[in-house]
């Protein structure tokens, strides 16, 4: 794996080299010893696969507390994603600041989301299938989001969505005093 270090402290894209023969070919998608040499603790917890029938589908922004905050290794397998990490880590440098990538299932690029950083994306084919390893078990009681249009952060998505959860639609406008009493995870 070829690691890009990415202006967001914690936050890389893993670009799997694929070796080739007659075949086919065989690439390395995650690598704990890696993940470990960069800091990204690496204990997986659970596995996911989001699929999404329709192009412009929102997912997120989510996130979730302590006990439960969450490393996420996000990696498109069919389709191609526009992928949002928001840095809600209050003593980061980069707090309140967001960074996005296109990733496909062609271009074999792999997101890593720090813990304390909520995660959303919008598919940008039809039937895309994101498949992504968390180091923290899911916990309803810890999960938070952020709306996606927050005027707070003014993440510019490709498009309007399409389709959207009732629930991402809920979510409440960033509000750092809330925040602040919720999370505990260190810059």
């Amino acid at each position: 794996m070829r690691i890009v270090e990415l202006p967001m402290d914690g936050v890389f894209l893993l670009e799997m080299e694929p070796h080739e023969d007659e075949r086919g070919s065989f690439a390395r998608c995650f690598c704990s010893s890696t993940l470990m040499r960069l800091g990204i603790r690496t204990r997986i917890a659970q596995a996911n696969l989001s699929r999404s029938s329709s192009r412009h589908t929102l997912r997120g922004l989510h996130y979730q507390h302590a006990p439960f905050e969450e490393t996420k290794i996000v990696q498109c397998v069919a389709g191609r994603i526009y992928d949002v990490v928001l840095d809600l880590r209050p003593s980061s440098p980069t707090f309140s600041t967001w960074f996005s990538a296109e990733i496909s299932a062609d271009d074999g690029r792999i997101m890593v989301v720090p813990e304390g950083c909520a995660h959303g994306f919008m598919t940008l084919e039809d039937d895309s299938v994101v498949h992504y390893l968390v180091s923290a078990a899911y916990s309803p009681l810890h999960e938070d989001g952020v709306r996606h249009d927050d005027p707070a952060f003014a993440i510019r998505w490709p498009a309007e969505p399409a389709c959207i959860s009732p629930r991402d639609r809920r979510h409440p406008l960033f509000d750092l005093d809330r925040q602040l009493s919720k999370v505990s995870v260190p810059a």
